[in-house]
């Protein structure tokens, strides 16, 4: 790798940076403000500080603390939405995939081969078969290649001799295609610091409470500081309304009833060991209402999902001992040995924002997006998917746009590339030369690479000055100490819940949820943030809570249950 500083050039989204967003953001009008700090809303303020604008963004909690933290992890094209002949979705979301793969992230967004398993021999083949075709003949329609390769046809033997693990009456042969996979908490907090590198004003733990309005106009928001207690207002020409699940209760504030709504379905994963099943690839399996993933994740697999309905706590969706089972169940059908809940080593929750319809299933509503000037000074972004984020973006400043004053550029995005992407392949290819420099094994570098980019020279600078900084955490060795510090003074992480569930993915990857290192990575942020003893051991003892109350709330039968039990522990944010 370049010498320091040579090959990034990151500005730091640390506690200094947040004051003075805060101050920017008190003392002057901006063009566009963004509420909402999940992935739309962050590309949102991305494509807004692309085109020049002024431009601030709001978050109540962490960076894609709700939905976006906490998905499938998967950036794709949507088989199942071939057969519901939803074709113009599947081939946006393709060419994003691709632009994302080659462009974009390709340090964060990488190719994985899935499975599709056959049951039927003749009727499977060719239905599912020319599904496929279609599938990668939309993936070349975006003006380069896909970036993945295409789909194959493999017989009953070598589907068994890529995964052992398949029962052998499950299935009589099998399709194999390619997607992509993403660390999605990761990436959405890339394209914060992104957009702040492009100059866009960012504060988490900012919660908006009201809007500013002249006449029937939004000129603004009341904004509350969570972190120090401070109320203050923020005046904008236009707010875009980025807040997924919330985006009905943003709306109420405004005193309009909404243009549309939003529902929420709960979808959980579990995280298992990667020798709990023997394979080379993933699979995608059909069931009764929906599909389910086995998706390689690192050491792991993530199995999942649900598709349920979901009306209580929007911020801390519990997974239930119901929703663990149904997982299980449906995975096992396909399993020699079948996988038990001692295996499961995470679990966590999340919902999808979908545009309510006539249907009573949440599996059929839809994932296409809408934006609407609801009142004169407000855009409301709502419904869609987490691959398609860049397009939504680049739609809800449009319509923003469409009511400012002058002219104003279009959007850029699809040709910027986040912070760390910029000549990362180069120094992929220079791994092992950057290994021996740095005293550090090759498999540490590629980790580091596969998370940070060319922005990893900051995290080797951190260990050249502190060499104890390369030692793992304690029951998560997959991660660094200089990760835990970097999180804190680089990419905006204000509370050890922060680091734990989004900055590293230790809380849904480790045996113990993160136990065992809240107290080490505690007091690695405190060196940065400033805590004292007091602080550090109330952010290990409200870890701690978190962990049991969710481990809690995943033996309950039922949503009411769990989600009692899950908001026993409090909410940082809500503490000040």
């Amino acid at each position: 790798m370049a010498e320091a500083n040579s090959v990034s050039r990151s500005t730091k989204l640390g506690p200094e940076e947040r004051e003075a967003a805060i101050e920017a953001l008190k003392n002057k009008e901006l063009d566009i403000l963004v509420v909402g700090g999940g992935i739309v809303g962050a590309g949102a303020a991305l494509d807004a500080a692309t085109r020049g604008l002024r431009v601030g963004i709001v978050e109540a909690r962490d960076w894609s603390s709700g939905t976006s933290s906490r998905s499938s992890k998967l950036v794709h094209g949507g088989v199942r939405y071939l057969e519901q002949l939803n074709f113009r979705l599947v081939r946006e979301a393709l060419i994003e995939r691709g632009l994302l793969l080659q462009r974009i992230a390709p340090h964060l967004v990488k190719p994985v081969r899935f499975l599709i398993p056959l049951k039927r021999r003749f009727i499977d083949r060719f239905y599912i078969g020319a599904g496929m075709v279609l599938y990668d003949l939309f993936s070349y329609t975006g003006g380069r290649p896909p970036g993945v390769p295409h789909h194959r046809h493999l017989t009953r033997g070598q589907v068994q001799r890529a995964i052992p693990s398949m029962a052998h009456d499950a299935l009589i042969g099998g399709i194999t295609y390619y997607d992509a996979q993403v660390d999605d908490a990761r990436y959405g907090a890339s394209v914060v610091r992104t957009a702040s590198f492009y100059g866009a004003h960012a504060a988490s733990r900012v919660r908006v409470e009201g809007f500013i309005k002249v006449g029937q106009r939004v000129v603004g928001v009341h904004a509350h500081d969570l972190q120090t207690g401070e109320k203050f207002d923020i005046r904008a020409k236009q707010v875009v309304n980025a807040t997924g699940v919330w985006t009905d209760d943003t709306q109420a504030m405004v005193g309009e009833r909404g243009q549309f709504k939003v529902r929420a379905s709960k979808g959980i994963h579990l995280v298992v060991p990667r020798d709990r099943f023997q394979s080379s690839m993933g699979l995608l399996l059909r069931t009764e209402k929906s599909v389910l993933f086995v998706i390689p994740w690192g050491r792991h697999w993530l199995v999942g999902t649900t598709d349920t309905d979901w009306h209580l706590d929007k911020a801390h969706p519990a997974a239930t001992a119901a929703d663990i089972d149904y997982v299980l169940e449906h995975v096992n059908t396909v399993l020699n040995v079948p996988l038990t809940r001692d295996d499961v080593e995470g679990v966590y929750a999340g919902l999808r924002p979908l545009l309510a319809g006539e249907s009573d299933q949440t599996s059929k509503l839809s994932r296409e997006h809408l934006v609407a000037h609801s009142v004169p000074g407000l855009v409301v972004i709502a419904g869609g998917k987490w691959t398609t984020y860049r397009v939504m973006a680049k739609d809800a400043i449009d319509a923003a746009v469409s009511a400012l004053d002058g002219k104003i550029a279009g959007s850029v995005t699809e040709d910027i590339a986040l912070l760390g992407a910029e000549g990362y392949q180069a120094a992929w290819n220079k791994r092992s030369k950057i290994a021996r420099k740095f005293g550090v094994h090759t498999v540490r570098i590629e980790h580091l690479l596969n998370r940070f980019g060319t922005l990893t020279d900051e995290l080797l600078d951190l260990i050249s000055s502190n060499p104890e900084l390369a030692e793992p955490l304690p029951g998560a060795d997959d991660y660094l100490a200089a990760e835990v510090v970097y999180a804190a003074s680089h990419e905006g992480a204000l509370h050890l819940e922060d680091v734990l569930a989004r900055r590293t993915r230790i809380s849904i990857e480790a045996w113990d949820r993160g136990v065992s290192a809240a107290p080490v990575a505690a007091r690695l942020m405190a060196g940065v943030l400033g805590w004292d003893e007091a602080r550090i051991e109330r952010e290990v003892a409200n870890y701690l809570r978190r962990v049991a109350a969710e481990r809690a709330s995943q033996e309950q039968p039922d949503d009411e249950s769990a989600d009692r039990i899950r908001l026993e522990a409090p909410d940082i944010a809500a503490e000040v």
